[in-house]
């Protein structure tokens, strides 16, 4: 049954209600405050969803806020472009930006899905932790994992962000960028020394990338964890940007030359298949020639 204006009214009003009571301490607390804040942001957002168009006044009816703090709030949707106005109404509605992010959270679904099946079949063949990593501003930041069976201890877990020059997957994410946005990102963070292996200068990071490239694939030999090695790959997106990498970490006592090979294969593999199922079509030799 659709909502009358009186229950999106009272639902409004009561989001608003639950968020200023969220923390709540008294005087000074931040973290109520903050949520507070929060709480009406959003109740805004929703109040102007459901109206379509709506303005100041009715807005600070139905949510039972003070004109001065919808204004306040409104404003600063605005300018971050979440809101616009209607020049003739002066009545103010969502802008496109909504949509926009809630399409990256579905896309960032809709590769952990498709990879879902990829990763596990590698951790029933290996035993080993698999993992599949995104950018995040200036680390990576794992967002699935499959452990390994032997009971590896790693400081992973999925939400964990990690250094960009000292991982496999920062590794292959920094190659296949353009080298200029490579180094802007790397001027721009602390290389921070995690074992006696990691590279902390920009320029030695730059060095390895176009091998990473050619190779297809990039390597963390205990630059992140001693006793630890990884290898990642990367997946490509329908536009055939690099969007994510896919690893599988192990103790270095397990690698030998032939079991790297088969590590190799085994994602490279994978990372085909995924990619493929998010769309990318992988160029023929003669496009490669015709590019280059």
């Amino acid at each position: 049954m659709a909502a009358t204006g009186k229950q999106r009214k009272d639902d409004s009003a009561a989001q608003v209600q639950d968020a200023q009571s969220v923390e709540s301490g008294g005087p000074g607390n931040e973290r109520g405050e903050s949520a507070s804040s929060i709480g009406r942001v959003f109740a805004i957002l929703g109040a102007i969803g459901d109206s379509g168009q709506i303005g100041i006044s009715e807005l600070s009816q139905r949510l039972g806020m003070s004109k001065t703090t919808v204004h306040r709030v409104i404003q600063t949707l605005k300018a971050l472009g979440y809101v616009t106005q209607e020049v003739e109404t002066e009545r103010y509605r969502l802008t496109i930006r909504l949509f926009e992010l809630g399409a990256k959270a579905l896309e960032s679904v809709d590769l952990v899905r498709e990879a879902d099946v990829e990763m596990r079949r590698i951790g029933q063949v290996t035993r080993e932790a698999v993992h599949l990593g995104a950018f995040d501003e200036d680390a990576i930041i794992y967002i699935h994992k499959i452990d390994a069976d032997y009971g590896l201890r790693m400081q992973s877990r999925i939400g964990r962000r990690n250094p960009l020059h000292s991982t496999a997957i920062g590794k292959v994410l920094l190659a296949w960028m353009d080298p200029a946005d490579a180094r802007d990102v790397l001027s721009h963070i602390e290389l921070r020394k995690s074992t006696p292996k990691t590279l902390t200068c920009a320029e030695a990071v730059l060095s390895i990338l176009p091998r990473v490239r050619e190779q297809g694939y990039g390597e963390d030999n205990e630059e992140q964890e001693e006793g630890l090695q990884c290898i990642a790959v990367p997946v490509f997106d329908r536009f055939g940007h690099v969007i994510a990498g896919l690893s599988i970490s192990f103790p270095t006592m397990r690698c030998g030359a032939d079991t790297k090979s088969h590590y190799v294969a085994l994602l490279k593999q994978s990372g085909r298949s995924i990619s493929a199922r998010l769309g990318y079509r992988e160029a023929t030799p003669a496009e490669h020639a015709a590019a280059g």
